[in-house]
């Protein structure tokens, strides 16, 4: 079997740190740990690709002293596991907007993906002032000018909107922690054949056990892209 591409929406890091009387930063802190504990195991699951949703676009509505905690923890995270990515042979790609975060973070991305651009046991995926609606949008516009027409153009100019190459990589699983069963403008293009597997577990509670049973899950789904179930 193909090495699959599993998305996570990570959700419930906030609420996970009020319920055990803590500030809400804790819970992203917490949340830092778990996804270096799935990056390690991932490729053990047979995943070749992980997209993680870090903050939205819609995110910035947050107050400024969260956004503020995220981005400076997010910043900490690039720089600490830039060195155990190379080891790892993982490759860091971020997804979604850079013009509005910080210069200091923009060039953390851009070291860490050069660093790591080599990387071929796992493509980690961080998406980070992200849209789905907002790439759409962009693509769309970018095939007007250039008078291009159908689903593979569309794919290709998809890539160049987020400048990745592997925008037409689809998503074979769709987890969402936290209890929340929507997608939330996150790989909307990308989701179309997605298997959707919502759990109640918050963000920090998710952990190598939760992701291998999501994948055992997913193994046992049948899925026929449109068509009829084979015969016995």
């Amino acid at each position: 079997m193909a090495p699959l591409h599993v998305a996570l929406i990570m959700d419930g890091n906030g609420r996970w740190a009020q319920a055990h009387g803590l500030p809400r930063v804790a819970g992203h802190r917490r949340g830092a740990d778990v996804v270096r504990e799935l990056v390690e195991s991932a490729p053990g699951l047979g995943i070749g690709t992980l997209s993680l949703y870090a903050f939205s676009s819609d995110n910035w509505q947050r107050p400024d002293r969260e956004v503020a905690s995220l981005m400076a923890l997010f910043r900490a995270f690039l720089r600490r596991e830039r060195r155990r990515c190379i080891k790892e042979g993982v490759r860091v790609a971020v997804v979604g907007r850079r013009d509005r975060l910080s210069a200091g973070l923009v060039r953390e991305i851009e070291r860490t993906e050069a660093a790591t651009l080599e990387g071929s046991v796992l493509c980690l995926r961080i998406c980070v002032d992200y849209s789905a609606r907002d790439r759409i949008v962009d693509a769309a516009n970018l095939m007007a000018r250039n008078g291009d027409r159908g689903r593979d153009a569309f794919v290709r100019a998809l890539g160049r909107a987020g400048q990745e190459s592997d925008a037409s990589l689809d998503v074979d699983l769709l987890v969402r922690t936290g209890g929340e069963q929507r997608l939330s403008d996150f790989l909307l293009w990308e989701c179309a054949y997605a298997e959707l597997l919502f759990v109640e577990q918050m963000w920090p509670e998710f952990g190598r056990e939760s992701l291998s049973r999501a994948i055992d899950t997913f193994g046992r789904r049948e899925r026929r892209f449109g068509a009829v179930p084979a015969m016995p």
